[in-house]
């Protein structure tokens, strides 16, 4: 029923066998007067190995890894949809790859300058920029236009208020900001208290941070009154985009209240996850915060498009020349081919998929919905606190489990105010096969958890790579990527 895994891949460094050679390459004269004698290495230490030894090591390793072209990847609060080839294909054309920054290219300026009305449309706000690299930068980049707005208004604002369900980045952005961060609770439904609002609120809150759907992938049914309250204290409304698939041509963030607005193309527009980069993270705003958007913007000045620069107010630059552009290209693709039917279409099929598994996996023994069976949008916490309780079985143990099945697991312990969370999200793309296997996969762990629990402390068992030591590779002391830790690990016998 599940896919096992085949391979159990040695390390490169352990292939090599003296003689072997993958290629001859003359001897060829090089000055090395230049370079710094501690620069220089006499032996690399590379192992001696065939050309096809290479080639099927890494094709190997290439099978061995997970995408999300091979399966679902169910990671809650990241929205790992599917890639369109199609947006792939035009990303990589030599139009989109070879273009230099400076050249200020009319085609490459008029697609930025579409997708800006595109996501500005999308989202009820005036203007974007779309230099930030991720949703962190993009944080960070409201962060900012929100304490140079305080500033030039003469208010000494230097606290941000953020929801103990908020994605950790939050907190940390408001920080590297230069502001307090104020946390408070979640109600007992699951959604920010009103009252613990009024109380956290004070006249140096220079803004809320919060996004919605919740991290817990319910609606913050009070959007409305959570923004008159901030504003009307004289602060702004901070969006955290990475769940807008949630309500993804339903509603519109401006709308609800929100005065800045940061997107991940990298979720909701279909751009792959960047592993590393690249991302991107463009920052809306409403009209009275649009002078202070990183320069430089694209205009049009009623004959062609052109770089503004001249933005007196702006806070700068958040980073090196205009934004993640082949990513830009994927993102604007997508909309085009999606249209706004499709955008709604796929937001009310990834909700369909998440009450569909909620439903289902709630009444399998060992599970629970946290803060009742209220609807969820995109995504959907699970807690096996009563399976932990009962078997011993964590949620560690569970996703360790369902990697066994060749299935990859989802995000575990966030949010951090349910225990043993298990954070699913099945994007629209999913079939309700590959959801259903999910839930078979789960069922069968419940069961074995209540007969044979240490079984499930041994897995995984079908991977090419058993259990780590967690803690021994989080230690300072020993983390050290590289085949070297690998080989310490196994000789201590962990």
């Amino acid at each position: 029923m599940f896919r096992q895994a085949r391979f159990n891949e040695p390390l490169i460094l352990e292939m090599g066998q003296n003689g072997r050679i993958g290629s001859n390459i003359e001897e060829c004269e090089l000055d090395i007067n230049g370079i710094p004698r501690e620069l220089l290495r006499s032996d690399l230490n590379l192992p001696e190995v065939s050309e096809v030894e290479v080639v099927r090591h890494f094709t190997r390793l290439s099978q061995m890894n997970w995408g999300v072209d091979l399966g679902p990847y169910p990671l809650g609060s990241c929205t790992m949809k599917y890639n369109p080839r199609l947006n792939e294909e035009l990303a990589w054309l030599d139009e989109v790859q070879l273009i230099h920054p400076l050249q200020e290219m009319e085609g490459a300026l008029e697609i930025m300058y579409k997708l800006d009305i595109a996501l500005s449309s999308l989202t009820g706000m005036k203007r974007f920029t779309l230099q930030p690299a991720a949703g962190a930068n993009g944080e960070f980049t409201g962060c900012l236009i929100m304490r140079k707005y305080h500033k030039d208004n003469n208010q000494e604002r230097d606290e941000i208020i953020v929801p103990d369900s908020a994605h950790g980045t939050n907190p940390a952005s408001a920080a590297m900001a230069g502001f307090k961060v104020v946390e408070i609770p979640t109600g007992r439904d699951g959604l920010i208290d009103l009252e613990i609002l009024k109380e956290a609120v004070s006249s140096r809150t220079a803004g809320l941070m919060m996004t919605n759907p919740n991290t817990l992938g319910i609606f913050e049914k009070n959007a409305l009154e959570i923004a008159e309250i901030i504003h009307d204290a004289g602060a702004l409304m901070y969006y955290d985009g990475a769940n807008l698939q949630g309500i993804l041509g339903i509603a519109r963030p401006g709308d609800l209240g929100f005065d800045i607005v940061h997107l991940n193309l990298h979720k909701t527009f279909s751009t792959p996850h960047g592993g590393g980069g690249p991302g991107s993270g463009p920052v809306g705003v409403k009209e009275h915060l649009e002078e202070y958007l990183p320069i430089p913007l694209v205009k049009f000045n009623g004959k062609g498009y052109e770089l503004e620069w001249d933005r007196p107010k702006s806070i700068g630059k958040v980073r090196g020349w205009y934004g993640s552009f082949p990513v830009l290209v994927k993102a604007y693709t997508y909309l085009l081919s999606m249209g706004i039917e499709g955008l709604r279409l796929s937001c009310k099929i990834a909700v369909l998929n998440t009450n569909y598994f909620a439903k289902k996996v709630s009444t399998i023994r060992g599970f629970s919905l946290p803060f009742g069976e209220v609807y969820r949008k995109h995504e959907v916490v699970i807690s096996a606190e009563n399976l932990a309780k009962e078997t011993g079985v964590t949620a560690l143990d569970v996703a360790k489990a369902l990697l066994d099945r060749g299935l990859h697991p989802p995000t575990i312990y966030f949010p951090l105010i349910v225990k043993e969370a298990l954070m699913f999200e099945f994007t629209d793309t999913e079939t309700k096969e590959n959801i259903d296997l999910y839930i078979s996969a789960l069922k069968e762990i419940s069961d074995i958890a209540y007969s044979n629990p240490s079984q499930l402390k041994e897995a995984p068992k079908n991977t090419s790579i058993g259990r780590l030591d967690e803690v021994f590779a989080n230690h300072p002391k020993t983390m050290c990527l590289s085949y070297r830790m690998l080989k310490k690990s196994h000789a201590s016998g962990k």
